[in-house]
């Protein structure tokens, strides 16, 4: 005899849908009877590791029968300066996930609300539900946030409100015109979260000014992560930018030891690996011009994109994406986030990018 654990799980657990990743490329190469497959669906850098990060990695490793320096002393002091903000204002956590949900743990409880956008991230309507709190959908604009829609949804039970720029999966942009004078007229007791995963891959001219904001809008929180432009997803690493009462709470909150000695030392590393970043931004731009001539020159529908992936529409996504899965290329289906009809396509290497294009040809000929 076994209890029904779902029924003494805490409110919003019960129906949440656990995260769907993929699986691991070993796995369904063995499983389709294929080699050599192409993965374009985790928005990765494609470059592989930092020189300078592999080799802070390598020497790290003859520390690891210590604890990880629970504070991230060297790491923040090099984020500090690199960001213009005192070291006091950080909070790391194991990817910027981590610091996301440290977040809402210590703002967020049942009978709030969070709003974000319809398209939005899948992680914000999972730890609004863990939190027993209620999802705000607001509805999109050309596939981006509706800034007026989400000023219109706020109530007195308005917790957060979380916006990706550039947001996942869509990879439009709002200008820092519209975002500031948004955040001017955001009650100041509400928080307003800025997830910058991608903020790297922007010009200069797009480049947020988040974390210099932060001295005039102390409700503002900024998130960034070493998993993407920095090229550390496997290790985990990111952290949230914020006023030094906000970052005080959420250090009363974080796990000890979060981040590991390794993601650390690599992210620390990184950040000063200008030549690597510019390589990886060089690259996803190159690409980028080379997909959307090609969706262009077949009128394939795609959504213009500010970061390392490009949305497609496609129709039967789902079937589409199984055919290129059997021709050794995987991309990302997006029906959770509300469109049963695209495709996410992240940016790669020229060769893993041409393989697409040669199965997605080889499809549409069928």
């Amino acid at each position: 005899m076994s209890n029904n654990w779902i029924k003494h799980a805490n409110a919003g657990v019960a129906e949440l849908m656990p995260y769907q990743p993929g699986k691991p490329v070993e796995e369904l190469e063995r499983e389709l009877g294929i080699s050599d497959i192409v993965k374009l669906a985790s928005n990765e850098n494609p470059l592989g590791l930092s020189p300078k990060a592999a080799q802070a990695i390598e020497n790290a490793c003859s520390e690891l029968t210590r604890y990880p320096d629970a504070n991230g002393f060297y790491l923040k002091q090099k984020l500090s300066e690199k960001l213009g903000c005192d070291d006091n204002q950080l909070t790391l956590g194991n990817g910027s996930n981590e610091v996301l949900e440290i977040l809402f743990r210590t703002f967020v409880g049942e009978g709030g609300e969070v709003i974000f956008d319809a398209h939005a991230f899948i992680v914000y309507q999972l730890l609004t539900q863990s939190c027993g709190a209620t999802a705000v959908k607001t509805p999109s604009t050309d596939w981006g946030h509706d800034l007026d829609a989400m000023l219109a949804a706020i109530t007195d039970k308005t917790k957060l409100i979380c916006i990706a720029n550039p947001n996942n999966p869509t990879g439009t942009f709002i200008d820092g015109e519209s975002l500031k004078a948004f955040i001017d007229k955001v009650p100041s007791h509400i928080l307003v979260v800025l997830d910058e995963a991608y903020d790297e891959y922007l010009s200069a001219e797009q480049r947020s000014r988040g974390v210099a904001w932060l001295k005039q809008y102390p409700n503002l929180c900024v998130s960034r992560t070493f998993s993407k432009a920095y090229g550390l997803a496997g290790l985990r690493v990111g952290y949230l930018v914020a006023s030094t009462e906000i970052t005080d709470l959420l250090n009363r909150v974080r796990e000890p030891f979060n981040c590991n000695s390794l993601a650390l030392a690599g992210a620390e590393a990184v950040l000063s690996d200008e030549e690597y970043l510019a390589k990886g931004i060089e690259l996803n731009n190159r690409e980028m011009a080379r997909f959307e001539a090609y969706f262009g020159e077949r009128n394939i529908p795609y959504i213009p994109s500010v970061a390392n992936f490009i949305t497609i529409e496609v129709g039967q996504a789902g079937d589409f994406y199984q055919k290129l899965l059997k021709k050794g290329v995987i991309v990302r289906p997006i029906a959770g986030y509300g469109m049963p009809s695209h495709l996410r396509v992240s940016i790669g290497l020229e060769s893993e990018n041409s393989r697409f294009m040669q199965a997605f040809d080889e499809i549409l000929a069928e």
